[in-house]
């Protein structure tokens, strides 16, 4: 168990590490992560094909000769399934020798650098999986001293680019001589800062409505076949109507994403789990009776524009969090 001065218990040597540029530079792009207790850190951000570099300073913890077999840097990517823990599923291994074995007196910085890394899978931590990447610390030990070993958190975000036109979804729905409506929205891909723009037509009203909303929700689905589970939450929920409307009443819609906890939409992520989203559209009536209507859409996130490498591009390290 790792602590605040980054020692690890029964560890021979302590292990920092320290993110930079190209040029040697502090690097400062970072997401706001929460953790499993709720609190935010800030972690270091990536983007697929980005390079990583960085410093690890070895500091051996014994005032006896300190003898190791080898210093090595991993960088890994995995899933973890909620119902196969103890088990990850490793997408990315790659392997950074910084030193063969030999004698430490003293504490030493080891520089290291990962090129043009393939990070095709975003970070995400969910209900039931976990896609995240690591770089993982070894000093092997010799004799009598043990390993020495850290894991240092990286965060990864993929932007996509909106090519095909934007479709607007348009469908018709009710319960026969008693409720008639017709739902519209605006497109069925949005990114994550987007605004969702639609209407909602009363063709056909003879059921005493109380009141109506919209909900986001979010569908993670682990497995395949007979093991396949799916996890349903709901990630927001907007009022758009409140009494009782009447025929040929139109009620619009406008619900902004961008103050939700949402991702983009994955799907078969290495095979292990899908995230799908949801609008959900809830009327009540005055018997607290529930109809419902679901459509999917799909989510992204936007590329503004600007270079999506980080880790490549010397000036990119003064970047904010996107």
């Amino acid at each position: 168990m790792k602590n605040i001065l980054g020692l690890v218990q029964g560890a021979a040597a302590r292990i920092d590490l320290e993110y930079k540029t190209q040029r040697g530079q502090p690097y400062k792009r970072t997401a706001p992560v929460k953790n499993k207790s709720g609190e935010t850190e800030e972690i270091a951000l990536f983007t697929n094909k980005d390079s990583i570099f960085g410093e690890i300073r070895v500091t051996p913890l014994t005032t006896k000769k300190f003898e190791h077999q080898g210093i090595r840097v991993q960088l890994v990517g995995q899933i973890e399934l909620l119902s196969e823990r103890g088990s990850p599923h490793d997408f990315v291994n790659l392997v950074r020798e910084l030193a063969p074995g030999g004698e430490l007196q003293a504490s030493k910085t080891f520089p290291f650098e990962f090129q043009n890394v393939e990070l095709q899978y975003d970070s995400y931590r969910g209900s039931q999986v976990r896609c995240r990447y690591l770089l993982r610390v070894t000093v092997v030990g010799k004799g009598m001293t043990p390993d020495s070993k850290r894991d240092f958190p990286l965060w990864v975000r993929n932007y996509e680019k909106l090519h095909e036109a934007t479709v607007p979804i348009k469908m018709e729905v009710g319960i026969e001589d008693c409720l008639h409506i017709e739902f519209e929205y605006d497109k069925a891909k949005y990114h994550l800062r987007d605004v969702v723009v639609g209407k909602i037509n009363f063709l056909l009203v003879r059921i005493k409505l109380k009141y109506m909303e919209i909900e986001i929700k979010r569908k993670e689905t682990t497995g395949s076949g007979n093991s396949t589970h799916n996890e349903n939450d709901t990630i927001a929920k907007y009022e758009i109507m409140d009494g009782a409307p009447v025929r040929s009443e139109s009620i619009p819609i406008r619900l902004y994403l961008s103050p939700f906890d949402l991702t983009p939409t994955y799907r078969e992520v290495h095979n292990k789990f899908s995230v799908r989203y949801f609008l959900n559209l809830v009327l009540v009536d005055e018997e607290d009776r529930r109809y419902f209507k679901q459509q999917e859409i799909a989510l992204y996130r936007k590329e503004d524009g600007a270079p999506a490498g980080a880790g490549t591009a010397a000036d990119s390290a003064d970047r904010g969090p996107l």
